[in-house]
């Protein structure tokens, strides 16, 4: 008998991006005032005077946390500021959120009261009201799920897509620390897990714990740009690595880029980290992700702005599409970017 059953792709072939291409390929939007769907940051609804800037977030237990070594009220506060950092890479300002969660039966009242406690203080941090969501019971564990909005001008907004040939390309604050704490944080889990009676070794690795555990968006960042008059190019938080972020931006406005290994700006404690790892910390910096910092094009013009900022690091610049993505090592080398960043839905190679 012959078989005609089509065969089915795998959703590992495709990744999470690949897969967001595939099933969004065909989406039209309806209405005028959906000014961006899919694709970038936030959607932008556009309501006259002002614009709603939209995203949402899922954070799931084993997938993107593991709470033998994540406080619940940390992790509460990771899923808001998750979303908010999105919304900051719009050039917006976030105004509500609505939270729902699925907790199995592992789960007390207390517990749920932790992780709203940390959604909560990430509300009065960030001047956010909580405004709805959704509880559910779960069979797998703990998922939390927090939609963001946003309000901006429409002249205000900075997309993925608007980066032109010869802009400055600039990061803010430092990248690689979230990586090496996770590294750490799941090194520790492994000898607990072997030896239950030991005590996990973290004292003096603060600051690249707490860029894992409880991470801040960029707010400030977005404020001064505005104190500076200066609206970004293009614009887009760092949640997956370097690379895979300024690949997003090439892709989206059909440019190349050119960064530089030694302006790349990462912390004292993360290289510590990666020497005890044996590792290169620019491999951290690059592909390690979940630093939420923002990385943003600006025109030349503006470059006297921020070139002696402290937290404002130029690391290189916009080429023309035909000159791809790279990257030039301390020895002059050009390397091309990989999109080498956390993706959950990844084929692995074996």
């Amino acid at each position: 008998m012959k078989n005609d059953q089509k065969k089915l792709t795998e959703i590992s072939e495709l990744g999470e991006f690949g897969l967001i291409d595939q099933i969004t390929k065909d989406v039209k939007t309806k209405h005028k005032n959906t000014l961006k769907g899919v694709g970038d940051d936030a959607a932008v609804i556009d309501y006259g005077n002002t614009c709603s800037v939209v995203t949402t977030d899922l954070l799931i237990e084993g997938i993107h946390f593991n709470l033998i070594y994540t406080p619940l009220k940390h992790l509460g506060y990771k899923a808001v500021v998750v979303n908010l950092s999105d919304i900051y890479a719009m050039n917006a300002i976030p105004k509500q959120i609505t939270v729902s969660i699925a907790i199995s039966k592992k789960f007390a009242v207390e517990h749920i009261e932790e992780i709203y406690e940390g959604i909560k203080l990430a509300c009065e941090v960030y001047n956010i009201d909580l405004v709805g969501g959704d509880t559910s019971s779960s069979l797998t564990g703990l998922t939390i799920s927090v939609t963001a909005i946003g309000e901006a001008n429409k002249e205000d907004i900075v997309y993925r897509s608007t980066a032109q040939n010869t802009d400055i390309i600039c990061v803010t604050g430092n990248l690689g620390g979230a990586y090496m704490g996770l590294q750490l944080l799941e090194r520790e889990k492994e000898i607990f897990t072997a030896n239950p009676g030991t005590q996990p070794k973290l004292e003096g690795y603060d600051y690249i714990l707490q860029r894992q555990l409880k991470p801040e968006a960029r707010k400030d960042m977005v404020e001064l740009l505005k104190e500076l008059k200066i609206t970004p190019t293009a614009m887009i938080d760092i949640s997956d690595g370097l690379s895979s972020e300024l690949l997003h931006i090439c892709k989206n406005s059909n440019v190349g880029c050119k960064i530089f290994q030694d302006k790349i700006p990462i912390d004292l404690n993360t290289e510590k980290m990666a020497k005890e790892f044996k590792m290169e910390p620019l491999i951290a910096a690059l592909n390690g992700g979940e630093d939420y910092e923002l990385l943003f094009t600006l025109n030349g013009n503006d470059f006297d702005k921020i070139k002696d900022h402290a937290l404002i690091h130029p690391i290189g610049h916009i080429t023309g599409q035909k000159n791809g993505a790279v990257l030039i090592s301390e020895a002059g080398q050009a390397i091309p970017l990989q999109a080498q960043g956390w993706n959950p839905l990844k084929k692995e190679k074996k």
